[in-house]
């Protein structure tokens, strides 16, 4: 019923227990899984997962904190990587100015070129926005192809904004935050933007949504998300399920 279009299952905050919770995710409602990459270790291992487990698939790229490492020979295991059937996207890239782990520039100059890459691919691309809205627009804006699909990843912006991203194909995906009390702007989000362009995510194993917030977030928590949008939007939780489900399958292009 549910896909989780953001996780990181590969985290070692599920070294413990990941197989037992992974298999019994099926039984909780959970469908499918999007595990995203971050960097190049975490790609690679997001490939595993999706080859251990049919309802599982992958994303690669590195993360404006990771950036720094890049060169042009990752570019190149990228694209190697990407050729794997289970990857169905390119991410998460993007700009993050709220830690600023590298320096803007240099997240600039990746960002731009893996979704180069992603345009030569015909992947959609998963974008990482902390606290640096215009530059993540502008660039978007500019670089990515009109042909491929786009999803704004843990959306932070205004409705605004979301509209705005809508208009160059691209799908706003809300996270748990959406469940906490204090959060009226993702709420705001969840309710004005129309079904047919949203996604949910957990970003597992952060932002655990109420009533588990503070503790580690999974898959499963995904409901969560689903619900608190029913409310808002005065819908069903099976139709916030269903939809958000088939954004997700034909954003990457999973029959």
């Amino acid at each position: 019923m549910l896909f989780d279009s953001h996780a990181h299952l590969n985290d070692e905050r599920f070294d413990e227990d990941r197989d037992e919770l992974i298999k019994s995710l099926k039984e909780k409602g959970v469908d499918l899984v999007l595990n995203v990459g971050a960097d190049i270790e975490s790609s690679i291992e997001s490939i595993e997962l999706s080859k251990k487990y049919d309802f599982i698939y992958a994303s690669v790229g590195v993360h404006p904190h990771e950036v720094s490492s890049m060169n042009y020979e990752s570019i190149e295991t990228l694209k190697k990587l990407a050729q794997n059937e289970k990857v169905v996207a390119i991410g998460e890239i993007g700009l993050d100015y709220y830690y600023d782990n590298s320096p803007r520039e240099l997240q600039k100059e990746w960002f731009i070129k893996q979704i180069e890459l992603a345009n030569e691919l015909k992947l959609p691309i998963i974008i990482h926005d902390r606290d640096a809205h215009q530059d993540t627009f502008n660039i978007i804006k500019k670089y990515k192809s009109p042909d491929i699909g786009c999803v704004i990843h843990c959306f932070s912006g205004s409705v605004e904004l979301a509209r705005e991203y809508i208009k160059m194909n691209c799908y706003i995906s809300i996270p748990g935050t959406v469940t906490f009390k204090n959060n009226r702007k993702t709420v705001e989000v969840a309710k004005e933007i129309p079904l047919e362009y949203l996604l949910i995510e957990t970003d597992s194993p952060y932002m655990a949504p109420t009533p588990h917030r503070g503790k580690r977030n999974d898959p499963s928590f995904v409901q969560f998300v689903a619900d608190k949008i029913a409310i808002e939007k005065g819908i069903s939780y099976e139709k916030v399920c269903e939809v958000t489900k088939e954004n997700a399958k034909k954003l990457f292009n999973i029959k």
